[in-house]
């Protein structure tokens, strides 16, 4: 069934209409008809729409909502992953597998090992980011998301320690020279719904130390992934399927 996001003003009593590129993947790509189904959610709205195409237009698909329920796809904490700027399609790959796993917002860092420099405010960077956008929001529709993750602007690495302090209380840095004493694995175990997380991941030269210094003196705690270095595509996801795992599983 597709799952599409829409805003509150689509809905109206038990009718939704349905505008924008919607229209053409319904009509055009998939190929939907009257009586067929879809699920809508108001983004950051925990309630899931089942609706029935009852009409559809060339700019306009209208729906009669048939069932609401409660959707229970979220993490029950909000997290925050800190990419350091990685070469080729690899931010691609990144921000859609992290969205699957439940990521809240994705800040690219530009990083001392960063190979890739983005302007900020720049019309290529401004492209990029939009790209990236369209990426999360179309795996927050595969993955039946409850909300649209933000994809941010490119920080410099000060910028994210700060950020990451105003919107996170646990905040840890993979680092493949931290020796694993077993308190890490605990931490995550003993973590409460409702918390923040940040995550901050290097490029594909990893964490400068001097940068490992910085986010130490921001309060940022250094872990362990394990006994392997991981690239800077398969950091990220390895903490988040830990987030999983440690508030879904078990």
């Amino acid at each position: 069934m597709l799952h599409i996001f829409t805003e509150p003003a689509a809905l109206s009593g038990d009718t939704l209409s349905i505008t924008g590129p919607d229209v053409n993947h319904i009509r055009n790509v998939l190929r939907l008809q009257p009586g067929d189904m879809v699920s809508a959610r108001v983004n950051g709205d925990r309630q899931e729409y089942l609706c029935r195409i009852t009409e559809m237009g060339r700019e306009e698909v209208l729906c009669r909502v048939e069932e609401v329920r409660q959707a229970d796809t979220e993490l029950p904490a909000q997290i925050y992953l800190f990419q350091g700027l990685p070469k080729g399609d690899k931010m691609e790959w990144i921000i859609q597998k992290s969205v699957e796993l439940g990521v809240t917002e994705i800040i690219p860092v530009q990083m001392e090992r960063s190979i890739v420099r983005l302007d900020k405010g720049s019309a290529k960077t401004d492209k990029k980011i939009q790209r990236w956008q369209t990426i999360a929001e179309n795996a927050a529709q595969q993955s039946r998301r409850s909300i649209l993750p933000t994809v941010h602007s490119p920080m410099s690495f000060k910028e994210a320690l700060d950020y990451g302090a105003q919107m996170a209380q646990q905040r840890y840095i993979p680092y493949e020279n931290q020796q694993d004493d077993g308190s890490f694995r605990q931490e995550l175990l003993d973590l409460q719904p409702g918390a923040g997380i940040a995550v901050y991941i290097g490029p594909e030269g990893g964490i400068s130390l001097t940068e490992l210094e910085e986010a130490r003196q921001a309060g940022v705690r250094p872990v362990s992934l394990g006994r392997r270095i991981l690239r800077t595509e398969t950091a990220p996801l390895v903490f988040l399927s830990w987030l999983v795992l440690a508030f879904e599983i078990g």
